[in-house]
């Protein structure tokens, strides 16, 4: 028998392949391509409306501008279109429109926000069958390098500055001392304390369920203080429906992030250090797990933080782990006040002993 026929094409079959692939215009990439025909692939305009309302809340918040740029710059383009140079590109323009603050880090936060809001984009994509998930052009940009924060842990000279002018100015000082106290003790970011509620306050142990970003819920140990601070709170502002949220103005309206905006900025026009080094809420969170890390191990901080997932820390954490009594332990160290758990599980030990 013939070689012939366990060989491959011959030198003119090929030209013929080439002559017929070249006056049909498809690339050798389209044959290989599992993806669907050009007429069953989505524009940016009808595929990202369908992704915002598939995905959560904050990630809306989060990608909803990103994505509104990304229709207006490449709208009536289909999703397999883009290729990574051409986002790239449309990083470097967005980065070039970003409005300059004093706190802007070169447009680092936009172009990462962007290169992300595209990923999640391509991955539902994938997910839906649209494209395959080696050919995400997003997934071949890379994000750029996070530099190293500027927050650091406050002193507690510094502390006492920020609650005396809280307290002493403004149209509402005891809502923002409040705010205040709570982010101090709890460290809780402004998230987590938007969207707390009467219901998630258990004032006879002193805890607070604190629901924060990734859909983490936890109960976090308060000082008796403010635990009855937070129920006056409730019981003279609210509505009476313990499922709104609980911090809110005089008027009853819940507050939102425009009240942090508005505390910060008055509390830099009395310390200018504050407007000078951009000091924010999240500064109370780093001032409260430094010193909860330094005195209390880094097991206890990182259960302070609410931080369980294991992209959160090493392999080791799976296996050092503390728990809300060594959390309540640590706020009593910081508040001066004995916590209730503390007392409840003292007795469990001598009880079972």
């Amino acid at each position: 028998m013939s070689g012939s026929s366990s060989q491959g094409p011959n030198s003119a079959e090929l030209a013929a392949v080439r002559s017929l692939i070249a006056r049909l215009g498809v690339t050798p990439e389209q044959l290989l391509d599992p993806n669907p025909p050009p007429g069953d692939m989505p524009t940016f305009n009808e595929y990202v409306p369908r992704v915002s309302m598939a995905v959560s809340a904050p990630t809306r918040r989060a990608y909803g501008t990103y994505w509104n740029r990304v229709c207006h710059a490449w709208g009536d383009r289909r999703l397999d279109e883009p290729t990574p140079l051409e986002i790239k590109q449309l990083v470097e323009t967005m980065k070039g429109q970003v409005v300059t603050r004093r706190n802007a880090r070169g447009g680092r936060t936009a172009t990462e926000h962007l290169i992300s809001a595209l990923r999640c984009l391509y991955s539902h994509a994938a997910a839906d069958g649209l494209i395959a998930e080696d050919r995400n052009p997003a997934r071949r940009v890379a994000k750029p390098r996070r530099l190293a924060t500027t927050r650091r842990a406050l002193t507690e000279r510094q502390l006492e500055l920020i609650m005396e002018v809280a307290g002493t100015t403004g149209n509402d000082p005891d809502l923002d001392t409040l705010l205040l106290r709570l982010h101090i003790e709890t460290a809780c970011r402004r998230g987590g304390a938007l969207h707390l509620r009467p219901v998630d306050l258990d004032a006879d142990h002193a805890l607070v369920k604190l629901s924060e970003k990734g859909g983490t819920v936890r109960w976090q140990p308060v000082s008796v203080t403010l635990a009855r601070w937070l129920a006056q709170h409730a019981s003279q502002r609210g509505r009476g429906d313990p499922q709104e949220p609980l911090l809110s103005y005089r008027t009853g309206e819940p507050i939102t992030s425009r009240r942090y905006d508005h505390l910060w900025q008055r509390l830099g026009k009395h310390l200018p250090w504050v407007a000078a080094q951009q000091i924010s809420t999240h500064w109370l969170r780093h001032t409260t797990l430094t010193w909860v890390e330094r005195h209390f191990g880094y097991a206890v901080a990182r259960e302070y933080a609410g931080h369980g997932g294991r992209a959160d820390a090493g392999t080791t954490s799976t296996y050092v782990r503390a728990d809300v009594y060594e959390v309540a332990r640590a706020l009593s160290a910081l508040t001066g006040e004995q916590h209730p758990l503390l007392a409840t599980n003292n007795d469990e030990i001598r009880t079972a002993g």
